[in-house]
């Protein structure tokens, strides 16, 4: 065997380790596919198989004096390819992708049946909250709040200063695609960038739009009420079938649920701040720009402040932020059981 097949067996031979190594690690992987750390000494370890391996091919193309005898190579390649102590059918996963995608299929599946019981283990904590004791004052102040404005709706409508509708609904829109694009854009900064804080934000406020989404949606359908404007003026109830009506306020649901999460995963006084304002101008911009009755948006921030804190305080990591330290040692307020940082 001259020195040229030499090298190519020996190349080969390095080819064959790495996907005999890759396949073994694989194998390892799909037993405990969430062990992150294990994968991680996998792949390190195959790395420094694939140098060390490389530095052994490279010094004996480089050096052909000291290659071995054409005899000690085939004794070598002899040993080295000993068939006998592979395991039957290794590299059957390969032949058959099926296999990768029924588990690709099943962990899709476990992913949604997971994310199913979570949505609805918060739906029933968030309905069953304000029949807590501890709740029972903020019932009252929300539903005499809410009484003594549907009273007062139309007295404060005409009291609001008039024109400029546009301007003012076009600064709710900025202010409301301004919080979430900027909430969005601290999420992807968190998953690019293995950043466990960031990334929980986002993971906790798209739950939160989900839950508040599914409150929102039956209370509309419900209530029906007309807008300023719309029928005989005086914002009656049970006249549309259908969403998109004027209780609650969604704009106001859905601004304050965000504003809520992020002002306590990030306590800080200027994430306090900017996030409120910018739910507040929310608020505002609904009401001046003749959009909802005041009652409408004094229910939906009252509804989104709560969602927000009950979502954020269920399923926060007291590793990552303070508020959420605070509440596992004082405050446990409609806490769901088993959930990261509430009482289990």
């Amino acid at each position: 065997m001259d020195q040229h097949s030499a090298r190519l067996h020996l190349f080969n031979l390095h080819l064959f380790d790495l996907r005999l190594f890759n396949l073994r690690s694989r194998n390892l992987h799909s037993f405990s596919r969430h062990s992150f750390n294990l994968r991680n000494v996998f792949l390190t370890g195959a790395a420094a198989v694939a140098f060390s391996t490389g530095a052994f091919c490279q010094t004996i193309a480089f050096a052909p004096a000291s290659l071995a005898p054409d005899n000690d190579l085939k004794g070598l390649f002899a040993a080295r390819f000993d068939e006998s102590t592979l395991r039957a059918g290794m590299f059957d996963d390969q032949a058959d992708p099926r296999s990768t995608a029924v588990q690709t299929s099943s962990e899709h599946q476990g992913i949604v049946e997971r994310s199913v019981k979570r949505t609805l283990e918060d739906q029933k904590g968030l309905y069953l909250a304000p029949l807590k004791v501890s709740n029972l004052k903020w019932d009252a102040i929300v539903l005499g709040g809410t009484a003594g404005l549907l009273i007062g709706d139309r007295s404060i409508e005409n009291a609001l200063p008039g024109g400029h509708y546009t301007f003012y609904q076009t600064s709710s829109d900025i202010a409301i695609a301004g919080l979430g694009a900027t909430l969005a854009s601290v999420w992807i900064y968190g998953i690019k960038g293995d950043h466990p804080h960031a990334r929980e934000l986002g993971d906790l406020e798209l739950e939160t739009l989900v839950n508040t989404f599914l409150i929102y949606a039956p209370m509309q359908y419900i209530a029906g009420r007309q807008r300023p404007g719309e029928g005989n003026g005086h914002g009656n109830f049970l006249e549309h079938h259908a969403m998109n009506t004027s209780f609650p306020g969604g704009h106001a649901m859905f601004a304050w649920a965000m504003a809520t999460v992020a002002a306590r995963e990030y306590p800080k006084p200027w994430v306090r701040v900017l996030a409120y304002t910018s739910a507040l101008t929310v608020t505002a911009g609904r009401l001046l720009g003749r959009d909802h009755w005041s009652s409408d948006m004094f229910v939906g921030t009252a509804l989104g402040l709560a969602i927000g804190t009950h979502i954020f305080h269920a399923r926060c990591d007291p590793e990552l932020s303070e508020s959420c330290r605070h509440h596992t040692r004082g405050f446990k307020m409609m806490a769901i059981p088993g959930a990261s940082g509430s009482p289990r």
